[in-house]
């Protein structure tokens, strides 16, 4: 199954076995390569091409499945392998340890190397803290989600004002509401 999500130049990111014969697989885009729809998300035109390679491949090796689901890992992606942790480093993440640190598992903060092992810079209260740890310390790690609904970059992505694109590119008093007409 990797030969032929990797051919298709797709990272194969997880496989999973579900109830009645379900097989869950979640893929995701390259980075550095070039698809027939632009962006870095993993579109439908993604998981249909994918689907119908696996389907005759999966044929094939004879593999016994009900039904196959092919996706995005989503915005919450989890993080597993150390590539994924080097693909991700400077990006917020939730990260799980197997066990507590300073009475905790759970931190959220930007993830970045640290000589051999990983650092993740975090803040609590109005102090910035930072967690080494290696990858055999974590029980999961996730991206965290950022979403924008009004078309505008990510804070900080570009270094300076964010981008407005369509309708909500006016200028004045009217750019600042919500279609419910409340503040911004």
């Amino acid at each position: 199954m990797r030969g032929t999500v990797e051919g298709l130049r797709y990272e194969l990111v997880d496989v999973e076995r579900a109830p009645r014969g379900l097989l869950r697989v979640t893929i995701d885009r390259l980075a550095g390569q070039a698809y027939a729809e632009p962006g870095d998300a993993v579109t439908v035109g993604d998981c249909e091409a994918v689907t119908r390679q696996l389907q005759y491949a999966l044929e094939v090796d004879g593999v016994d499945y009900a039904r196959l689901e092919v996706s995005s890992p989503g915005l919450d992606r989890p993080l597993r392998t150390v590539a994924d942790y080097e693909r991700f480093a400077g990006q917020r993440v939730q990260l799980t340890l197997r066990l507590p640190y300073q009475g905790r598992k759970h931190f959220q903060g930007v993830l970045g190397r640290a000589g051999e092992g990983w650092q993740m810079v975090f803040e609590e209260g109005k102090a910035e803290h930072v967690l080494s740890f290696a990858l055999d310390e974590v029980r999961e790690a996730r991206l965290v989600p950022v979403v924008d609904f009004k078309g505008r970059k990510a804070a900080g992505a570009s270094g300076g004002a964010p981008a407005v694109s369509g309708p909500a590119a006016r200028e004045g008093p009217a750019a600042d509401k919500t279609a419910d007409g409340g503040s911004a």
